[in-house]
């Protein structure tokens, strides 16, 4: 692989300022942020005071944990545009979540939020290593989705060439990979795996492709992914953060140079580590749940919103702002089975490290008697899908999940290609527990 350490003169002077000044930029702009939620939107002005708090009370970065937290079910009570702080004749753009849960929970722009967006987008491509002049093939999806528009005008603001394909069609996206070159990728991780085997179906060796560089994100993926990707097309693979509550995709990202945590662009939106049980906000290098405060956002602002991402901070290494790790899990997503505190990825590990296994899995939680179960689908190599091959991975895979994770499950390993595939961001629980008891 290339090295693509960006210069540090094409670096933002705030990447690389000292921690008073990025505090002192913080705390300025966190105040405007709290009055300007306090004074343009009822439900902030209602918590507040409620909870006894006055934007003026806001001395120091440490008084933001007197203020209350805002939750997902916020953005679902407050429908479709109760959390609007402007106008809605002055905003740009809206985008929603599928809704596939209830109500989809809306978010707004006004045109700076736009260029805000695009320029942390951008910051975030640059510490990926890509550059002006650039082509980036853009596999997010296009629509209310966050993804595919924020990446799409990141590329632009970066003076990148952006191709807009969206998401699926996989031979056509192998297919404009090889014919129009480009430099880099974005898309989810779980799908970058269906293009692989896309280049292995048209008989390509993906290590032939001008890819260079892949930004990956929309869902947690492990290390040993990466090492799969970035062997197979002899590539750098780069995590990239964001959700739609706070901004986009582009709110945290790694740097080419480290790969060590993922650098919070911390001079737009504030990042806390709390105890996802009791609130309380933890020291930096602790685990717990990720909070945002945005501190530049017009159209909807966010304060102390509740991720539900297991991560912790860190302080920064190539830049300045401090680190995130790789998102582990969610307190939301987390299956308790027996007792025992079980996330995706732990399973995703351990099918990444069994040999003869694919890097597709899905989990079904389900009854037995009155005890719940897990069950782990996963399918078998194409050069060893023989019954003898399938057994032993079976095997192995169930005794690397007892021994790590701690968990007993039933291993199914099916033929290549029986482990559905994600278009997009990867279905990896299936729970049939309610169903089941319902019948």
């Amino acid at each position: 692989m290339k090295d693509l350490t960006p210069s540090r003169d094409s670096l933002d002077p705030i990447e690389v300022a000292s921690r008073d000044e990025i505090q002192a930029l913080q705390l300025e702009r966190m105040k405007w942020s709290l009055r300007h939620a306090y004074d343009n939107v009822p439900m902030y002005r209602q918590r507040f005071d409620e909870a006894g708090v006055h934007p003026d009370d806001l001395k120091s970065l440490a008084d933001l944990a007197k203020f209350p937290f805002t939750y997902k079910n916020d953005l679902r009570d407050n429908y479709p545009f109760g959390l609007s702080a402007v106008p809605r004749e002055q905003l740009a753009r809206i985008h929603a979540s599928s809704g596939t849960t209830g109500k989809p929970t809306v978010v707004v722009y006004t045109q700076n939020d736009i260029n805000v967006w695009a320029d942390t987008l951008a910051r975030s491509l640059r510490a990926s290593g890509l550059q002006a002049g650039d082509m980036v093939h853009n596999a997010y999806g296009y629509g209310l989705f966050t993804g595919g528009l924020g990446a799409h005008y990141g590329i632009e603001r970066l003076g990148a060439t952006v191709v807009p394909m969206g998401g699926g069609q996989t031979e056509k996206q192998v297919g404009l990979i090889t014919d129009f070159e480009p430099k880099g990728i974005m898309v989810t991780p779980s799908y970058m795996l269906n293009i692989l085997e896309g280049f292995h179906k048209a008989g390509i060796d993906p290590r032939s492709s001008s890819l260079q560089v892949g930004v990956f994100g929309a869902e947690p993926w492990t290390n040993a992914m990466r090492l799969e990707v970035e062997e197979a097309f002899d590539m750098h693979a780069v995590d990239i953060y964001g959700l739609s509550e706070i901004m986009g995709p582009g709110v945290a990202n790694e740097c080419i140079e480290t790969k060590d945590g993922l650098h919070v662009w911390e001079d737009h939106y504030y990042p806390e580590i709390i105890n996802p049980v009791t609130g309380e906000v933890v020291e930096d290098g602790e685990e717990g749940e990720l909070v945002f405060t945005t501190l530049t956002k017009e159209g909807m602002p966010m304060i102390r919103y509740r991720t539900r991402d297991l991560t912790r901070l860190l302080p920064g290494t190539a830049r300045s702002m401090r680190r995130m790790e790789k998102i582990t899990g969610r307190s939301d997503d987390m299956i308790i089975l027996r007792g025992v505190n079980v996330f995706p990825t732990q399973i995703e590990e351990q099918v990444m490290a069994t040999g003869g296994l694919a890097p597709y899995f899905q989990i079904e939680l389900y009854k037995s008697g009155r005890m719940d179960a897990m069950r782990v689908f996963v399918e078998a190599a194409p050069d060893a899908a023989n019954e003898l091959a399938k057994t032993a991975a079976a095997r192995m895979l169930t005794k690397h999940i007892k021994d790590i994770v701690g968990v007993s499950t039933e291993v199914v390993v099916g033929d290549p290609g029986s482990v559905a595939r994600s278009q997009g961001k990867a279905v990896r629980v299936i729970d049939n527990r309610d169903s089941q008891e319902r019948g």
